[in-house]
C-alpha cells in the first residue's frame, strides 16, 4: 500500500470498510462508511439528542412540543388527553355557505356574495341573472364609455 495512513475504517462492527471519504457522526462523532452514516443505520445511541423532526397530532393536526429526554409518543399522548382541541366523533364542517335560491339546497366552502342582493348563493346561481335577483340592474351601455375624439 502506498498510502497505509489514507482513510478510515467504518465503526460499524459488521462492517470495519476501508473508506477514503468517511462520514462522521455528529452525534457519536464515529466514523463510517457511505451504508452506515445515518444515525437508525448504525443505531446511534445519541440520535435522539439530534432528531429535530416535530411530531403532529393526529386528531387535530397541530405540532406537539416535545422535550429533551421524552419520547414522542408519550408526549403525543399527553396532549392527546389534554391539550388537544379535536374532540373524537366530531369533524368541522366545511361546507357552510348554503345557497339562497329558493329550492337550492347546495353548499359552499366560502361565501359567494352577489354584488347586488348581498345573498350567497352556490356556483351555478352566483350571477343576478340565474337567481332572479330583486335588486337588478341595468348594466352600463356601451355607448355611455365610448371615447370621444
Amino acid at each position: 500500500m502506498e498510502f497505509p495512513d489514507l482513510g478510515k475504517h467504518c465503526s460499524e462492527k459488521t462492517c470495519k470498510q476501508l473508506d477514503f471519504l468517511p462520514f462522521q457522526c455528529d452525534a457519536c462523532g464515529e466514523d463510517f462508511c457511505k451504508d452506515h452514516f445515518s444515525y437508525a443505520s448504525h443505531q446511534c445511541p445519541l440520535a435522539i439528542q439530534k432528531d429535530v423532526r416535530v411530531p403532529v397530532c393526529p386528531l387535530c393536526s397541530q405540532p406537539v412540543l416535545v422535550r429533551k429526554g421524552v419520547l414522542v409518543d408519550v408526549a403525543v399522548g399527553e396532549h392527546i388527553d389534554q391539550d388537544c382541541r379535536a374532540w373524537p366523533g366530531k369533524r368541522e364542517k366545511i361546507f357552510t355557505y348554503r345557497c339562497s335560491k329558493e329550492g337550492c339546497r347546495k353548499k359552499e366552502m366560502l361565501p359567494v356574495a352577489c354584488g347586488q342582493c348581498r345573498a350567497n348563493f352556490c356556483l351555478l346561481h352566483r350571477h343576478p341573472l340565474d337567481h332572479s335577483c330583486r335588486l337588478t340592474r341595468r348594466p352600463p351601455s356601451a355607448a355611455r364609455w365610448k371615447v370621444k375624439r
